[in-house]
């Protein structure tokens, strides 16, 4: 399994294109954060670009999410690795975290919503206008970014980071994928 196999897999499955935008984005944090933490950059990137690869083909059914996921990127040929990250990343089945991309995956998922929304409400909407000090003080706005689960983006503790930091390390990846992401 290589990026571009997944990518053309998630362009396969994924017509909605601010999903696709929100898949490059994890898959740029979980880069950021596996340089972070010395790990596979390939492999934690390919979990991240993957892990909502069946939403469109499960309609409304959030119980079923992620399980089919798992099932496809594993056809694909996905490391048990990625396929546990993407499976546990829904906390709907219980699924225990194993490793550190598994408990990075589910807090940067919803990390992207927060800093996108802070980019789109700057007059330029473009992330190289947005700074970390400024998501963090968004981060208390419970109706800022609504979707934005704050408790899944603050077990970034569990991977020990603090959520300055990881807010921080999330913005600068996804500024440097800015061009991919339309914004």
């Amino acid at each position: 399994m290589n990026r571009e196999v997944a990518l053309n897999a998630v362009r396969q499955n994924i017509k909605n294109e601010n999903l696709v935008r929100h898949m490059l984005a994890v898959e740029a944090i979980m880069r950021a954060l596996a340089r972070r933490f010395g790990e596979n950059e390939e492999e934690w990137g390919l979990a991240g670009l993957l892990h909502d690869i069946d939403l469109e083909l499960i309609g409304d059914d959030m119980k079923i999410h992620s399980k089919r996921g798992e099932e496809m990127v594993k056809q694909l040929g996905a490391s048990d690795a990625i396929c546990h990250a993407i499976l546990c990343h829904n906390e709907a089945h219980g699924e225990p975290f194993q490793t550190l991309m598994d408990k990075a995956l589910f807090c940067a998922d919803p990390l992207t919503g927060l800093i996108t929304a802070g980019a789109l409400v700057r007059p330029e909407k473009k992330l190289a206008f947005v700074e970390a000090k400024s998501i963090r003080k968004r981060f208390k706005e419970k109706s800022f970014a609504a979707g934005a689960n704050r408790e899944q983006i603050a077990k970034c503790s569990e991977i020990n980071l603090d959520l300055d930091e990881f807010i921080a390390l999330g913005l600068e990846a996804m500024q440097g994928a800015a061009e991919n992401l339309g914004l």
